[in-house]
């Protein structure tokens, strides 16, 4: 529930930033740049005093947006077609802008004597309404295609792929988990190919409610596997990568009663971690991705790979645990140097557990 909280209290501050400047560039691009609308001569007095006015609307259809947002992506979007989501939230922020705009005309055309009607069914022959929609239209779409890409890239890394940062390589320290079914050869064989894609599909939306919480971003996923990555700084912080894993188990555990009356089984994970420098790059045209090179991608899978034959269901290398700061809740033991396929020298892994 706190993270719920928290999660949404951070959508709420950008959707409400958002709307206020969306709709305070509205002003200047309709009344100043245009003259007049629906009575309005345009003054510097007049577009000052409108802005006033706009901060309102802004904060209303930021919290609407903020509030539909968040119920349908953490609740009713996995159960929903896209079609349905898409007109489902049009019809919500149909009326949201409507009701907004009887709130907010009356206080502008008293305080300014503008000719604002806010009369029954208004809204129907209203020039000034209809445009107030298509811009709040093209608005979301920017807004979700900004938020879809920060999901997809991690933060900040949409914006340095606009800026060009990624079209030569770039050294960068980050942390990669590899996050892998335990037993899934024998789970596939049991539940068959159409149940085991969606006990996949299952775990995945568990893990991507915990992601965010721990600064993680989701590499990729490949069958029944999830690569997830931190930039160092934020991996370590909190033992964030750490925390994640365990975190992620405790929430299978929770809803231990749903995986076993859908699947009769419950799913158990098993990973990989490991940290230090490698390549990050831009690659590809007609579908771009970021794409990071380097040992610390290939180690750390191979410390995850090691997972079966030691029994452990998370093992580490020293070289990270080492810049972790673990509390008395977790417990490390040292399994010894491994001799990783494909590696001259052996490396020092350790499992974590939780004491």
């Amino acid at each position: 529930m706190k993270n719920y909280v928290t999660q949404f209290l951070s959508l709420l501050f950008r959707t409400i930033i958002f709307w206020t400047l969306a709709f305070c560039i509205f002003v200047f691009i309709r009344y100043y740049a245009i003259g007049a609308e629906e009575g309005l001569i345009v003054t510097d007095y007049h577009i000052s005093d409108i802005l006033r006015y706009v901060s309102p609307l802004g904060l209303l259809i930021g919290i609407l947006f903020a509030i539909v947002e968040f119920i349908f992506d953490k609740f009713l979007s996995k159960n929903l077609s896209l079609a349905l989501v898409l007109i489902e939230k049009f019809v919500i922020y149909f009326i949201g802008i409507i009701l907004s705009l009887n709130y907010v005309f009356p206080l502008v055309e008293n305080e300014l004597n503008l000719n604002l009607t806010t009369e029954e069914g208004w809204w129907q022959t209203s020039q000034i309404f209809w445009i107030i929609v298509g811009y709040f239209l093209i608005c979301s779409i920017v807004f979700s295609f900004v938020k879809i890409a920060n999901d997809k890239f991690g933060k900040g890394v949409f914006f340095n792929l606009l800026l060009g940062k990624y079209r030569k390589p770039r050294e960068e320290k980050r942390i990669f988990m590899f996050l892998d079914l335990q037993a899934s050869t024998t789970i596939a064989e049991k539940l068959g190919h159409y149940n085991y894609s969606e006990l996949i599909q299952d775990c995945f939306y568990d893990l991507n409610r915990i992601v965010t919480k721990y600064d993680a971003e989701i590499y990729q996923y490949v069958g029944d596997e999830a690569v997830l990555s931190w930039t160092y700084k934020r991996g370590i912080k909190n033992n964030n990568c750490v925390k994640l894993f365990f975190h992620f188990q405790d929430r299978i555990k929770k809803r231990e009663k749903y995986y076993l009356k859908k699947y009769n089984l419950v799913p158990v994970f098993k990973a990989g971690i490991h940290g230090g420098k490698l390549i990050v790059t831009e690659v590809g045209t007609v579908k771009k991705e970021i794409a990071y090179h380097g040992d610390v991608i290939n180690t750390s899978a191979r410390i995850q790979g090691e997972c079966n034959k030691y029994k452990e269901l998370l093992l580490s290398s020293n070289i990270l645990i080492n810049d972790l700061s673990l509390s008395s809740k977790y417990k490390t033991e040292f399994i010894g140097k491994i001799e990783l396929k494909g590696k001259e020298e052996k490396l020092d892994i350790s499992a974590i557990r939780v004491s």
